[in-house]
């Protein structure tokens, strides 16, 4: 009976051990000790963040890659559809979202972001003979293109009287333009610089639509990770290097 009592404990003490190790194995990592940073991001949107053949490159890519390379850690980029970003990075399939993702309040609901890296504005594209929009109140009772899940298409579906057609591509926006199927689209300024070069007989209006921040969504609540790449974001800047790597694509 002794034995047997003996021996039950030693086999419970082993699979006490066992569930011990197996518990601190499955526990979430810090990211002090991941080996991985995951981008997610949405390719479609140049300057930023395009593809060149099977790589995403661009300004977005290039900053994810020097703040991997500041926290010791290698980068992958995940691209998606802008709207699945967020929860990407809520769902912890990403580390971060950074896609010329502008701070908003409804935003900052379901993600934390990190300090602003770049001052952006949102354009109105129209065509060049048109007369009638010059200012964001003369899109009331016109159709205006947006991306999907972008703050233009926040922006435009808040402002009241605008029929508003939603495109998974700002590209897709801008051809449905040239078409002549919407009046106007609204997006970020640089985007609007490379649609206008490659598409003729479109124009963008002197006058802002708005001004807004960009900044990294991590998951809410990852003080940590915010902090590092804070603090990497500090060197980029104060280097200089951040700089130069906007300058690089936007002249």
């Amino acid at each position: 009976m002794k034995k047997k009592l003996v021996g039950l404990l030693v086999t419970m003490g082993i699979v006490t051990s066992m569930v011990a190790c197996g518990s601190k194995e499955s526990g979430t990592s810090s990211t002090s000790e991941k080996k991985q940073l995951i981008m997610a991001t949405n390719p479609e949107f140049p300057p930023y963040e395009f593809r060149d053949g099977n790589k995403i490159v661009g300004i977005d890519a290039e900053i994810a890659e020097a703040i991997a390379k500041d926290l010791g850690m290698e980068l992958k980029i995940d691209g998606m559809e802008f709207d699945s970003i967020i929860l990407a990075v809520d769902s912890g399939k990403a580390d971060m979202g950074i896609a010329g993702m502008t701070v908003t309040d409804e935003r900052k609901e379901n993600v934390d972001f990190t300090d602003s890296y770049a001052t952006s504005t949102q354009v109105m594209i129209v065509k060049e003979d048109n007369k009638d929009i010059t200012k964001p109140e003369d899109l009331k009772g016109k159709e205006v293109g947006v991306q999907t899940g972008t703050t233009g298409d926040i922006y435009v579906t808040d402002q009241k009287g605008v029929t508003v057609s939603r495109f998974s591509k700002g590209m897709e926006a801008v051809q449905s333009l040239t078409q002549g199927k919407i009046d106007a689209v609204v997006i970020d300024r640089e985007p609007a610089k490379e649609f206008v070069k490659q598409n003729k007989g479109i124009k963008i209006l002197d006058q802002e639509y708005t001004k807004e921040e960009y900044a990294i969504a991590v998951k809410k609540g990852n003080t940590e990770l915010v902090n590092k790449i804070n603090a990497s974001l500090k060197k980029l800047k104060e280097s200089g290097e951040l700089q130069k790597i906007i300058d690089k694509y936007i002249k």
